[in-house]
């Protein structure tokens, strides 16, 4: 199995303690006015869901795009990807909650970093084609109405969608996807000599 894989079923695992054990959520979810002083909110809200529809959608996204981009990347870029791009999509909710925009509301949910995702394939397979609102388009046009989408949601605190996050998590990609694409040799792999340092 590829490590997309084993995430959605870390997902799915977590999804149904949720089910069984309620109190998991109000320990693990992001609050904007504790989450200071309880930070590993920042991450662990990644890894909840709010229902059904919510972890499905999340899950398909990041089983489709993130298959395609572990061809391309090795397993430490894509972990540092997946994590980093939850992290800043969470920071960027928050920004939102410190400049006033949106009141004390709870955020959970893997979309940030499934957007960061979808940022990095953006960025390393612009010309790769995908549907989408059912129609055919490629993925350099696809992420232009993806971050205006999301750009244009977070002054809408209403919508019961953590657009911020979402955009933080997307424009994290696209920085890191730009950043690999320099290691890229010319059969289009990630050569090892350019991958991140980890300490």
């Amino acid at each position: 199995m590829n490590i997309s894989t084993y995430l959605v079923i870390i997902l799915g695992i977590i999804f149904l303690l949720q089910l069984f054990i309620p109190s998991i959520t109000d320990v693990f979810i992001f609050l904007p006015s504790i989450a200071l002083s309880e930070p590993w909110r920042f991450i662990s809200s990644v890894f909840l869901h709010g229902g059904f529809t919510h972890i499905l959608f999340n899950c398909y996204a990041l089983f489709m795009f993130g298959s395609i981009l572990e061809r391309r990347v090795n397993t430490k870029q894509y972990l540092f990807l997946f994590f980093s791009a939850g992290l800043v999509g969470s920071l960027f909710y928050y920004a939102t909650y410190l400049l006033g925009m949106i009141p004390d509301i709870p955020a959970l949910g893997a979309s940030g970093a499934i957007y960061g995702i979808l940022g990095a394939v953006a960025m390393l397979l612009p010309d790769l084609r995908i549907f989408f609102f059912f129609f055919p388009l490629r993925m350099r046009y696809a992420v232009i109405f993806w971050i205006a989408l999301e750009f244009l949601g977070t002054f809408d605190p209403s919508s019961g969608i953590a657009s911020a996050a979402h955009l933080g998590g997307i424009l994290f990609g696209l920085a890191y996807g730009f950043y690999l694409k320099k290691g890229f040799g010319s059969d289009g792999w990630v050569q090892e000599q350019h991958s991140p340092n980890w300490s």
